[in-house]
């Protein structure tokens, strides 16, 4: 078909969901009809059928097939520009720099990225974080919004292919603190829990179902305050939404003031 298009990922999208990758070149092809295209084979990777979770690597060929009444949507509006005193916040925020990173401390209640009912997150204020440079920072991974901690941000396209990279890989060393209930029993281990999203009254929650991907997270007793607390370091060796939370929940200690998973 001579409507066809063949594009080649860029540097700057590796790691990117296949699903993400389409709804930032084609805004206009819905959800629905994606998985359409990707279930009868339309939509390929290399020559292969895909998932709309598959993420991509830099160089990789997606075949497009024609979509062209999948026009862009309406351009939303640009977010208002930072002053001064949201810009100072912001660089305050900066643990450390250098040409290719900034370590930023994000704080609880700040999303990373925008979505329903959020208007306020980082990624729409990252031109205050632009220092010397014409480009803005580039986001590599994600925090919860109730989650504090680090956040790595890319200064350009080459670091962020190769961050991205390394996050995909698993060559990456994430170590959280969390204040939980209680105190585990054993003091230290590994829990190794399947974790499924399901629909809620309160919004979408996760639960642990074995029909539900792996998700394994290794933790240690810190400290603890006779059997009424515990302080844990956790180190997740998969990535799953939520994973700390449902998996200090599992443990019996839910995290301190996490009422969406009995820590309240």
């Amino acid at each position: 078909m001579s409507d066809v298009k063949r594009l080649t990922v860029a540097g700057e999208e590796d790691g990117l969901r296949l699903d993400r990758w389409f709804r930032r070149h084609f805004p206009g092809l819905g959800h629905g009809r994606l998985e359409k295209l990707l279930r009868t084979g339309q939509v390929r990777v290399d020559g292969r059928r895909a998932k709309a979770g598959l993420r991509l690597a830099a160089g990789q060929i997606i075949r497009v097939p024609p979509i062209a009444d999948a026009g862009p949507k309406p351009a939303l509006a640009a977010p208002p520009p930072l002053g001064r005193r949201q810009v100072a916040e912001l660089r305050r925020r900066v643990l450390h720099m250098d040409d290719e990173v900034i370590a930023f401390d994000k704080p609880p209640g700040l999303a990373v990225q925008g979505g329903s009912g959020v208007a306020r997150h980082l990624d729409a204020m990252l031109d205050g974080l632009r220092f010397d440079r014409p480009e803005r920072p580039r986001l590599v991974h994600r925090l919860d919004k109730d989650t504090s901690g680090v956040l790595l941000l890319a200064r350009g396209a080459a670091a962020a292919a190769r961050l991205a990279g390394a996050f995909r890989k698993g060559r990456v060393r994430k170590l959280y603190w969390a204040v939980v209930v209680g105190v585990p029993r054993p003091r230290r281990g590994r829990i190794d829990l399947a974790l499924d999203k399901r629909p809620g009254k309160g919004g979408e929650k996760v639960t642990a179902s074995g029909a539900g991907r792996r998700a394994v997270t290794l933790y240690a007793t810190v400290e603890v305050a006779g059997r009424r607390a515990a302080w844990l370091g956790l180190m997740p060796l998969t990535g799953r939404g939520h994973q700390l939370r449902v998996h200090c929940a599992a443990l019996g200690t839910p995290i301190l003031g996490d009422g969406k998973y009995g820590g309240a």
